[in-house]
């Protein structure tokens, strides 16, 4: 059983803890490391954990073996960095780091010392993407030649100006990092390397200063194209890809539809699924070396690079080459 602390514990470090605290046979929360512990006493002891602000006091628990992190953007890298340094197993919630060199840096530290770090790509996780992944690899649609997605959302209606998510330097390129980079990470995991990127970042509904409306084009090593938009609107989520002899679409996670050029549609609802204890559960198997993170570190690096192009490409207007 993989021992691990949660270190930030709103909204959605609480949905991590209880995704698997008392359900799972290889990971267990054992404590929590937030910055108001106020707010979380009541939490905390009704799942069990050891709560404090300190995380000096989880890098030096012997019984730790891994942080999940789930803290502002900009805590990533120097979080991972000190976990890294401290022997800790690292799962880091999205955007992994905010540039492409600390994301780098943070892989280095933690491999070069043998432990595991990895991104929290929950989407990964859906039987929705295996099926569309099996089938692109099985060369079901011929050759793939766009994808298209689109990841929007109504959270941004809820920011206020004193929250860190409003701050531009916390949020760039508006929803790229709170829902964007999710989908960035699904198209390399399907399609491969981006290489260009030209995208378009407005504010066009929110009343706080951050961009609502982001569109942008790709431009794939090996010569496909993509699109990908992100939106404060209703809760919209789509991926299909496109080919010479049909498509596939993943809709709202759960539907699955495959058209043939020619013939019949075939469609698929799968079950939901917890995919926050999925990747949970596959972290704790990596560090028991019983099965590879299903996510490669220069995958996460290079969605970071992606993410980096995307905005400035959406400050200059130029197409954008990713680093």
């Amino acid at each position: 059983m993989i021992t691990a602390a949660i270190v930030g514990l709103g909204r959605w470090g609480q949905r991590m803890v209880e995704s698997v605290q008392g359900k799972s046979k290889h990971i267990r929360f054992a404590a929590a490391v937030t910055r108001t512990t106020a707010k979380a006493e009541a939490f905390a002891k009704t799942h069990g954990l050891t709560l404090g602000s300190d995380l000096d006091a989880a890098l030096k628990d012997p019984k730790i073996d891994a942080l999940v992190i789930v803290t502002p953007n900009s805590q990533h890298a120097p979080q991972m960095m000190a976990g890294a340094k401290a022997g800790k197993h690292l799962l880091v919630d999205k955007p992994f780091t905010l540039t492409k060199k600390s994301a780098a840096e943070a892989v280095e530290a933690a491999t070069k010392r043998g432990l595991i770090i990895a991104a929290a790509h929950n989407r990964r996780f859906l039987p929705t993407y295996r099926e569309m992944r099996k089938r692109l690899t099985a060369g079901q649609i011929g050759i793939p030649n766009h994808i298209e997605t689109n990841f929007s959302g109504a959270s941004g209606f809820t920011y206020t100006a004193e929250m860190w998510r409003a701050e531009r330097a916390e949020s760039p390129a508006g929803g790229m990092t709170a829902m964007g980079i999710h989908t960035v990470d699904s198209i390399i995991g399907l399609c491969g390397r981006i290489e260009r990127v030209h995208a378009l970042s407005r504010r066009r509904v929110l009343d706080i200063d951050i961009d609502d409306t982001t569109s942008m084009l790709f431009e794939f090593a090996s010569g496909m194209t993509g699109s990908l938009a992100t939106m404060a609107s209703a809760s919209n989520w789509r991926l299909q890809a496109f080919g010479g002899d049909g498509w596939l679409e993943i809709r709202d996670s759960t539907h699955f539809e495959y058209q043939p050029r020619t013939g019949k549609r075939e469609i698929i609802d799968f079950p939901p699924t917890d995919i926050e204890s999925a990747e949970l559960e596959a972290f704790a198997l990596a560090i028991k070396k019983e099965a590879p993170y299903p996510i490669p570190p220069e995958d996460v690096i290079h969605g970071i690079a992606v993410l980096e192009a995307i905005d400035r490409s959406a400050r200059s207007g130029q197409t954008t080459k990713v680093e």
